[in-house]
């Protein structure tokens, strides 16, 4: 097809190495932390990959970032909560899209969940979930969390036994945004 392609022609080579040097990769242009915060206040739902037996095991929830910790409720069963008790390691990924895809953006962050014990940090995280679901999430989001949509976003309160995690010993944090 290509008969200058030929192996062991010294233009074979020097052909395939321009092709090479021209096809360098566009990289996509890093966040600030600014950014990443912004786009960390403005999303509500993440997706949490946890080190599975075999494969990682990834499942979305609902976030709520207060300073510089971010907060998760988890129902105390499933898959989810047999992983932690292996392995508190997770990365987080967190994204921000337009429709057609004209903007985008993706933070991943990699850290420990850590089970929340603490009342008063605890009951705020609590607080901060069911305001933002009221907010702007549909009721149906509720089965997620446990609960029928007919309970309606007060029944995430801190007189229940909710499991909040917060995310620790963060090790790593990049994002990336699409080109300005």
């Amino acid at each position: 097809m290509f008969p200058e392609l030929t192996k062991g022609s010294d233009f074979n080579i020097a052909m395939i190495h321009s092709i090479m040097m021209d096809m360098k990769p566009f990289k996509l242009p890093k966040m600030s932390s600014d950014e990443i915060g912004e786009l960390l206040d403005r999303e509500r739902i993440c997706r949490i990959a946890f080190k599975g037996d075999d494969f990682p095991y990834m499942a979305p929830f609902q976030y709520v970032r207060m300073g510089d910790a971010l907060y998760f409720h988890f129902t105390d069963y499933g898959k989810k909560m047999r992983l932690l008790e292996k392995d508190k390691r997770v990365c987080i990924g967190f994204e921000s899209l337009e429709p057609d895809l004209s903007e985008y953006s993706f933070v991943a962050v990699r850290g420990e969940l850590e089970k929340v014990d603490e009342p008063r940090e605890r009951a705020e995280a609590i607080r901060r979930l069911s305001e933002m679901g009221r907010e702007g999430l549909s009721e149906n989001f509720l089965a997620a969390h446990g609960f029928p949509s007919e309970q309606g976003w007060e029944t995430l309160s801190e007189d229940k036994p909710l499991v909040i995690f917060k995310l620790e010993r963060v090790s790593d944090t990049i994002g990336l945004r699409s080109p300005a």
